[in-house]
């Protein structure tokens, strides 16, 4: 059964909502920590409403926050039960995502999914696989899961720009060359990629920056 997930959100500047951000935030956190992202975007995108929902599973791992999925290697979950945990969440997801472009009244080309860690996963695996292609995705400090499905499971291929820290020790740097090269072989032309120097597991300015730069490009602002 499809889940509801909690969200919260800041509205547009000019109380006009043209263009959607979804966030989607890491393993442990809340949707509350990264709508404060919207403050710095929000000057430059005002037509934009910023949406950042709760993962839905209580996460096993940092009792204060949530999951999309339980992580074996530090929950001590099985493998069994963290694909069955990120079936789940894909499917909370999908529903998520039609039902507020319905209640928004905006297309999919008018919204971008802006992952974190764990939520840039989860942005990768559900955005190339939906019936209708988002404006784009940002996903920092994440990986692309089960690469080699990718090929065979592809229905829509929007632009993606990934980020990443230099000194990431949660999620390997190496995760972004990886993750582009499965992209280009399923077909994505429009892959970009930005390196934060001396950065570790987190957003930094110059990063944030260029998703700024890419998410207006692809809104059209």
């Amino acid at each position: 059964m499809t889940r509801v997930l909690n969200a919260v959100r800041k509205e547009p500047i000019s109380g006009e909502v043209r263009s959607v951000v979804v966030f989607l935030h890491g393993y442990g956190a809340n949707g509350a920590d990264l709508l404060g992202l919207a403050d710095p975007l929000g000057e430059h995108l005002p037509d934009t409403l910023f949406v950042a929902p709760d993962a839905p599973e209580d996460c096993a791992g940092a009792p204060m926050g949530f999951q999309w999925f339980p992580i074996p290697w530090i929950d001590g979950s099985s493998e069994e039960e963290s694909e069955r945990g990120m079936m789940s969440a894909i499917s909370d997801l999908n529903s998520f995502l039609d039902a507020l472009m319905v209640d928004e009244d905006v297309l999919p080309e008018q919204v971008v999914l802006f992952g974190f860690s764990q939520g840039t996963m989860m942005a990768l695996h559900v955005a190339p696989r939906r019936e209708d292609a988002v404006a784009g995705v940002v996903g920092f400090s994440g990986r692309l899961l089960a690469p080699e499905d990718l090929i065979d499971d592809v229905v829509v291929r929007p632009p993606i720009l990934l980020v990443h820290g230099d000194q990431d020790d949660v999620v390997p740097v190496q995760s972004l060359p990886d993750a582009a090269d499965a992209l280009q072989k399923a077909g994505f032309e429009d892959v970009f990629a930005h390196i934060m120097k001396g950065i570790a597991h987190g957003i930094a300015p110059d990063g944030l920056s260029v998703a700024l730069a890419f998410m207006r490009d692809k809104l059209n602002l």
